[in-house]
């Protein structure tokens, strides 16, 4: 494929964009998990996930306000016209580092679930070959690679709705148990729907903020979707309702179907679930949707992240051999960085394959909990001195939008006083420092 310096190419639907972004949200974080959440809150986590819907509504509404005024950008950009280059550079390079990290996951979470059929082939073998079909797919045009991406995230999107429809139907009765319908009973006994108190709806919010990373992918697709200022507030009001039944009402049907205390965190809940039922072959059907909903989270953070650099060199942030595009506006050299690191992340399962994921998992979190701050603040600081009045408004300004900043303060503090996170949480600030220093002495004669 030849490349060029042609521009990104404006073919994302709504609906593309749409699905892109539930495809990053809905991946590990909720079918892997989950398991790790039900174990710190019991049924009561879907507070946590209320909760977290919350902040992710105004981190998303400040991206969709900021599109209207300033088209044709996108959140990295905003970040930039609020800020200066030095934290759009720091906060581009940390976006690429998360998703990077995402993707490492998603592509091993792959492996391990392949593994239920191949269990004779080595996890860091099974990692590379789904990390390879990923890099593939963003080979694509951005319209093949949207469509792809919409049936990809279609399928678990779909899984996920007959799940909660199959539930509920076994939990009152309609479909018959060996057991007997369990109604609400696993609800209310075993320590009931709080069993190690209200703190633990916070303390879960650490876990709840990477499955919702992802959302903001919305923020790097307005340069490819044709009236983006338009289609955003819509598009964003609907992601935001999806993505929070689609981790609330699966979870409520795990809880009410086996007890909270029971869930193994070694196996996704949802095949837990399906294996207790005793239907045939529903384990072999959920491996399925699990194996292609992870790849459709991988798909999206390859997408985030090649998108960041091609973003990052245009500005003169990255190197300027990132912003190469083909002929079909796909980001090469980008996705080449990308490929090599994917390619690295599989070998670590051979090397820590019962660590690798404690080790990665608090990455993503702490990551976009940092971009979501910057967004937030990026916004109370660009209202004052819009160049025109924004056709979507964030609600309450500026009340909401500073009580959400406050509130991602203080949870991601959280994750750096957790002793558990320690290794990843030190990582990524070292990192951090790197980039800062970087920062500095790359803009010194510039400014």
């Amino acid at each position: 494929m030849k490349s060029n310096e042609a521009e990104l190419q404006k073919k994302l639907l709504p609906r593309h964009i749409s699905f892109m972004a539930m495809g990053g949200v809905i991946g590990t974080g909720i079918f892997k998990g989950s398991s790790e959440t039900i174990g710190i809150a019991g049924p009561g986590i879907v507070l946590s996930y209320a909760l977290g819907g919350l902040l992710l509504l105004v981190v998303m509404g400040a991206i969709a306000e900021m599109a209207s005024v300033y088209p044709n950008r996108n959140m990295k950009d905003f970040i930039r016209e609020a800020f200066g280059e030095r934290l759009s550079f720091i906060v581009g390079w940390m976006y690429c580092f998360m998703w990077l990290t995402v993707c490492v996951i998603e592509i091993l979470a792959a492996g391990s679930f392949l593994q239920y059929w191949l269990p004779d082939v080595p996890l860091w073998l099974l990692s590379l070959a789904s990390g390879a079909l990923i890099i593939g797919i963003n080979t694509m045009s951005v319209g093949g690679y949207g469509e792809a991406e919409f049936w990809l995230a279609g399928i678990k999107i779909a899984m996920i709705f007959i799940f909660i429809i199959l539930g509920a139907a076994l939990i009152f009765g309609l479909l018959p148990l060996a057991e007997g319908a369990p109604y609400l009973r696993n609800f209310t006994d075993y320590g009931g729907f709080l069993p190690n108190g209200w703190t633990s709806i916070f303390s879960a919010l650490l876990v709840v903020m990477f499955a919702y990373g992802g959302s903001e992918l919305i923020g790097l697709t307005l340069t490819e979707t044709k009236d983006a200022e338009k289609v955003l507030p819509k598009v964003v009001k609907n992601l935001i309702l999806r993505v929070v039944l689609f981790y609330t009402l699966p979870i409520l049907v795990i809880c009410g179907l086996m007890p909270w205390n029971q869930l193994n965190d070694q196996t996704s809940p949802f095949v837990q679930v399906l294996a207790s039922t005793g239907l045939k072959g529903s384990a072999h059907v959920m491996n399925f949707i699990l194996i292609t909903a992870v790849l459709s989270a991988a798909n999206s953070g390859i997408y985030g992240a090649t998108r960041m650099l091609h973003s990052m060199a245009s500005q003169g942030e990255a190197p300027k051999a990132l912003a190469r595009t083909t002929s079909r506006g796909v980001p090469l050299n980008s996705l080449k960085l990308c490929a090599a690191v994917l390619g690295i992340g599989s070998m670590l399962a051979y090397f820590a394959q019962d660590r690798v994921f404690a080790l990665l998992m608090a990455v993503p979190g702490f990551v976009v909990l940092l971009v979501w701050i910057s967004i937030t603040l990026a916004q109370l600081k660009l209202r004052r001195r819009y160049p025109q009045e924004p056709s979507f408004k964030v609600w309450g300004f500026p009340y909401i939008t500073t009580l959400t900043v406050t509130c991602l303060i203080v949870i991601a503090s959280m994750f750096l006083f957790d002793t558990k996170n320690r290794i990843s949480i030190g990582t990524c600030l070292a990192f951090l420092l790197f980039l800062i220093v970087w920062s500095f002495v790359k803009f010194r004669k510039r400014n």
